[in-house]
């Protein structure tokens, strides 16, 4: 029989292919018979191959990361070049809580390590926070004050392990599901009657690692554990018979725990005589809610990560190494661009410009950024100099108008619910929320269309918007850049439109307005108030630029004295415009967002499509243009 090139796992393919092959052997004449003892036995025979054929398909997309679909399999793929998915991280909070103390004679209170903490946050109960070493204060006036402290979610989880002489091939398996690994403390002392350890450190490359260095090396097994492994005595040094091994970590909720806010003290506290306190303890007051919590890294982050940082060694040559480096030191990033400094204008050659998208926040704290270039000096290549940029957000806001059959049997609003739920559900996708994402006109299109089968069609129109933070009461520039072109709708200007501020000598809220210049490639910016009947007055003209080619304003130096909107307090200017092209980049230090706060959604009936109004004399037709109000409401 000669071999058959099967195209796809069909048992009636199969079925057919084996008929064929009897068709040819005189000596079997019933196979075609459905009703025949013969064709059970084919169908038997096409079934065996069937399984067979697709056992074989899903062991081979196995072998590869790109087509594995098993997590243990996939990091077991990115194990083999060098990578060590992130673990589960605990959510943090910071608190402070004080003791009175009557007994003149205590001198000190100790906290002891473990759990200090539950949260007391209505619908986010259950969780449980810890501190890992003890904590020591001294009594002053009666008071012994706890200011300041760093709580972790999780149970603190002490095992152990003794190396045994008899077991060549022994392992140590942490068997918990859950564990940050960030918080491993691992001691090894000579025998378990020891009253000395040595504390063994973790080490992720083997580059600086000697014959009497005291690390061990984690990895990733089957369902999300871990196992420890130590030296062998060339690279790291090598346990001993019956050495004891005590192993400590947090057992960890990750980013369920984040918002705890509310919590009630259940530590255990000593004075220095020994005995335990449980009287005189404050309420927990929160310094800082529970954040920076998040999940295991993602199948789909291994498979991306995994080839680059292999490539990169370990080493931060490139603006790629740069981001992916990053999530390593920092596993609270969601999304990571660098690019070189030759890439400004003008250049700043030796420079190599990183810009993070935290999991929780807008951005980056100073302490965090310094922190994070610290760890970056080992890898990064001498005569590079790392600078972390503030975040950059580019707002899209969409305005629809929906159509949907009159027939329906649900209503309107219950349609522009479900729209507003998908189109929430999309802006917080890996699509957008990344750096270099692109917001796809059509295809937003088609996810509101999808909403619903009554809905017939949609209008969409597309704003883009930054947010100018100004400093108030001093004299500054400002650029601010949207790395898309602007479309310029009126030759006349107010193409671009900005929320209100104040300037010194003029005693009502002021905008940004723009004149196109001849050549409708450049133009420049003035300053515009409204008057009584709505109309713009101009008060200053020339006070800075605008090229609709590359969506660049520049503001000459302008003192403002306030403005209308502000961000966590910070005042800002939010300054929009149509663009050229519907489909949007989020080009190099811009991160898109989809501003839900913005969004339009307006449904109307479609009385042709439902018969109705067959003539479509009634149609209420849609603009695909924004026009409308000068300003920002």
């Amino acid at each position: 029989m000669s071999l058959v090139n099967f195209t796809n796992l069909d048992f009636d393919q199969i079925k057919v292919s084996i008929k064929d092959y009897l068709r040819s052997n005189s000596n079997f004449t019933d196979y075609d018979f459905e009703g025949s003892n013969l064709s059970v036995l084919i169908d038997m025979l096409a079934y065996n191959t069937y399984i067979a054929s697709y056992n074989a398909n899903m062991v081979s997309n196995e072998v590869f990361i790109d087509s594995a679909t098993l997590r243990e399999n996939i990091v077991s793929l990115a194990r083999n070049i060098g990578y060590i998915p992130r673990s589960r991280k605990a959510s943090s909070a910071n608190v402070s809580f004080f003791i009175e103390v009557t007994d003149s004679t205590i001198k000190t209170i100790t906290l002891k390590s473990g759990l200090v903490c539950t949260n007391n946050n209505f619908g986010k109960t259950g969780y449980v926070f810890s501190i890992f070493d003890d904590i020591t204060v001294p009594v002053v006036n009666g008071i012994a004050s706890f200011d300041g402290i760093d709580i972790y979610e999780g149970s603190y989880v002490k095992i152990n392990f003794t190396v045994d002489p008899n077991n060549k091939n022994q392992r140590f398996i942490l068997e918990n599901i859950g564990i940050d690994t960030s918080t491993l403390k691992v001691l090894v002392r000579d025998t378990e009657a020891s009253s000395s350890a040595k504390k063994f450190i973790n080490s992720s490359n083997i580059l600086d690692v000697t014959s009497t260095s005291r690390v061990y090396f984690i990895q990733e097994i089957e369902d999300e554990k871990y196992e420890l492994i130590f030296g062998d005595g060339v690279f790291g040094e090598k346990l001993n018979e019956n050495n004891y091994i005590d192993v400590s970590y947090l057992l960890c909720n990750g980013s369920n725990a984040n918002g705890c806010s509310l919590f009630n003290f259940s530590g255990t506290l000593i004075d220095d005589r020994g005995n335990n306190i449980t009287q005189g303890i404050s309420l927990v007051t929160t310094n800082i809610t529970s954040t920076n919590g998040s999940e295991i890294e993602s199948i789909n982050s291994i498979r991306n990560f995994a080839p680059r940082a292999y490539s990169s060694q370990n080493r931060a040559v490139t603006a790629s190494d740069y981001e992916t480096i990053i999530p390593k030191i920092y596993p609270e990033s969601e999304s990571v661009s660098a690019f070189g400094g030759e890439d400004l204008d003008p250049p700043q050659y030796g420079k190599v410009f990183i810009i993070i998208k935290p999991l929780y926040g807008s951005f980056l704290s100073n302490s965090i950024k310094d922190n994070i270039k610290t760890k970056l000096k080992k890898y990064s290549v001498a005569g590079i100099v790392p600078e972390i940029l503030d975040l950059k957000y580019l707002y899209l806001e969409l305005d629809s108008n929906v159509y949907y059959d009159s027939n329906s049997v649900i209503s309107g609003d219950a349609i522009r619910t479900k729209i507003i739920n998908n189109v929430t559900t999309y802006a917080k996708s890996d699509e957008l929320n990344k750096y270099g994402a692109k917001f796809k006109y059509s295809k937003y299109q088609k996810l509101i269309d999808d909403s619903d089968s009554s809905i017939t069609s949609n209008i969409t129109r597309v704003q883009m918007r930054r947010d100018l933070r100004v400093s108030l009461n001093t004299f500054a520039d400002y650029e601010i850049c949207f790395r898309n072109k602007f479309h310029i709708q009126n030759v006349n200007g107010y193409n671009i439109k900005s929320s209100g501020f104040n300037i010194s000598g003029v005693s009502r809220p002021v905008y940004f307005g723009d004149l196109p210049n001849a050549d409708k490639a450049t133009g420049s910016i003035f300053l515009f108030y409204l008057d009584s009947s709505i109309s713009p007055v101009i008060v200053k003209s020339n006070v800075g630029t605008i090229n609709y080619l590359t969506g660049e304003i520049i503001i000459n130096p302008i003192k403002i004295i306030s403005a209308e909107k502000n961000d966590g307090g910070t005042p800002i200017i939010e300054i929009s415009a149509i663009p050229e092209s519907n489909d949007i980049l989020g080009i190099q230090d811009l991160y898109l967002q989809i501003d839900i706060n913005k969004l339009s959604i307006s449904m109307l009936l479609d009385n042709v499509e439902s018969g109705s109004d067959t003539s479509g004399f009634n149609y209420i037709t849609s603009s695909s243009y924004l026009n409308g109000n000068l300003v920002r409401n």
